[in-house]
């Protein structure tokens, strides 16, 4: 069982502090509450492992947050906040729960405290701006056109291909068109495609010679139960291959995660990117990227955090410093300093609301709620990526949606089957990717 230490008691106004929970990851929730809210909590048990760090660190009742939380105390007193000490090798589990009119802090690691003035936001926004392996440059993001919002699995060259040329039709400014999930024979065999593709360099070079970038998404840290890395080689999987720790189950199948610390699955990893990169390909969506810091038995002895963040620099070196780094499904705070752009927030989806009211699940409000709720980071660790935009008639409240990204988008992209936009719809993908702000801090408020 994980020892929580008690770190600070502070004096709060029961009927206006506020609470700050981040989230362990990309989609894991993340929002401000009053004391008497009770917080978003995984609903599908599934996704403990997928969208949590596990059902351990979840608790009953009181606020949990996975390497920050703030506290504005609603006396007039100073925002305080906790985190983690030095992300790039661990981050705590920080909690805190009402006790006798103080909130009661405590973690099961080494975390450091923080004092600022003014309100929560500019508070996380002042912290934020000395936090962390800093990034040596934050770059502009590209924009992109991605195949996953309309066609999802069952993605297709030709779909890739028609609307390489709708752009062309349409003279939306698109820099990188990028080929989502749905290309592979199977799970973790990224470099053998299925017969819905039938030549990814020939795809590449038509996307390049059309003016465009290559784009492509990857799941590095993932491998499918079917695949034949989990069937040829189990010893490449976190736990070994008499004990492989879970991975959660998606895609039909049990999922584990690649132990980039053992040599040969480094070795896969630098080919497999320097494949792609030789191809072409110069902008990677890393998705499901969580993995690689789960708990379990890896080759060499290090933190799951330290492990995660030697996977990437294993990716980073077989692409070059040019090619442009994704996040997504990734471990916040672990990723600073290695990644370019970052999905802030749960998938988008034409419904309006999540199912089951699932705040770390597809749709509009849980991808609105974190991506306003980590405004601050866009600018000082990366850039914040809310989600592409889809705008075709169906989408639910597609207003909104459009008037968040236009808010809190820093990288701007186009998930539509381009010949379906009606005259708003392809207006305002026209207006969007014509108008990205720079990569530094957005406004508060």
């Amino acid at each position: 069982m994980t020892r929580f230490n008690v770190v600070a008691e502070v004096p709060v106004d029961a009927g206006t502090a506020r609470v700050y929970e981040h989230g362990w990851q990309s989609w894991t929730p993340t929002a401000t509450y009053r004391l008497d809210e009770r917080p978003h909590r995984v609903l599908d048990p599934n996704w403990y492992v997928v969208n949590y760090r596990g059902p351990e660190y979840t608790p009953p009742a009181g606020f949990h947050a996975d390497g920050l939380l703030a506290v504005d105390p609603g006396t007039g007193g100073p925002v305080r906040i906790w985190a983690a000490a030095d992300p790039a090798t661990a981050v705590a589990a920080i909690r805190a729960e009402v006790h006798n009119g103080h909130l009661r802090v405590s973690a099961d690691g080494p975390v450091r405290e923080t004092v600022h003035s003014g309100p929560l936001a500019s508070a996380l926004a002042e912290w934020a701006g000395g936090y962390g392996p800093r990034p040596a440059r934050i770059r502009p993001a590209p924009t992109i056109w991605c195949s996953w919002y309309h066609y999802f699995l069952d993605v297709t060259e030709r779909d890739i291909t028609e609307n390489l040329a709708g752009l062309r039709a349409l003279e939306l400014p698109v820099d990188v068109v990028q080929i989502d999930d749905g290309y592979t024979a199977e799970l973790g065999d990224w470099l053998t495609c299925n017969d819905r593709f039938e030549s990814l360099p020939g795809l590449v070079s038509r996307i390049r010679d059309a003016g465009r970038r290559a784009g492509i998404w990857v799941a590095p840290y993932l491998v499918g139960a079917n695949s034949a890395v989990a069937r040829d080689h189990p010893e490449w999987l976190v736990g070994g291959a008499g004990s492989p720790t879970s991975a959660g189950h998606h895609w039909n199948q049990d999922l584990f995660a690649l132990d980039p610390t053992h040599p040969g699955a480094a070795a896969w990893l630098t080919e497999v990117f320097a494949t792609f990169s030789r191809m072409g390909i110069d902008f990677f969506k890393l998705d499901f990227i969580y993995a690689g810091a789960l708990p379990g038995r890896r080759y060499a002895d290090l933190p799951e955090v330290a492990a995660y963040r030697r996977g990437l620099e294993v990716i980073r070196a077989a692409i070059g410093p040019d090619a442009y780094l994704l996040g997504c499904g990734a471990p916040i705070l672990p990723s600073i300093g290695l990644v370019d752009a970052m999905r802030v927030s749960p998938d988008i989806a034409v419904e309006y609301a999540a199912r089951d009211g699932d705040m770390s699940a597809p749709g509009q409000v849980p991808a609105v709620a974190n991506g306003t709720a980590r405004a601050f980071q866009h600018g000082r660790w990366w850039v914040n990526d809310p989600d592409c935009l889809i705008a075709r008639p169906g989408v639910q409240r597609r207003e909104g949606w459009a008037a968040h990204i236009e808010r809190y988008g820093g990288l701007r992209g186009s998930s539509d089957r381009l010949s379906e936009l009606d005259s708003w719809g392809l207006e305002t993908t026209r207006r969007l990717l014509a108008d990205v702000p720079p990569p530094t801090p957005f406004p508060l408020g």
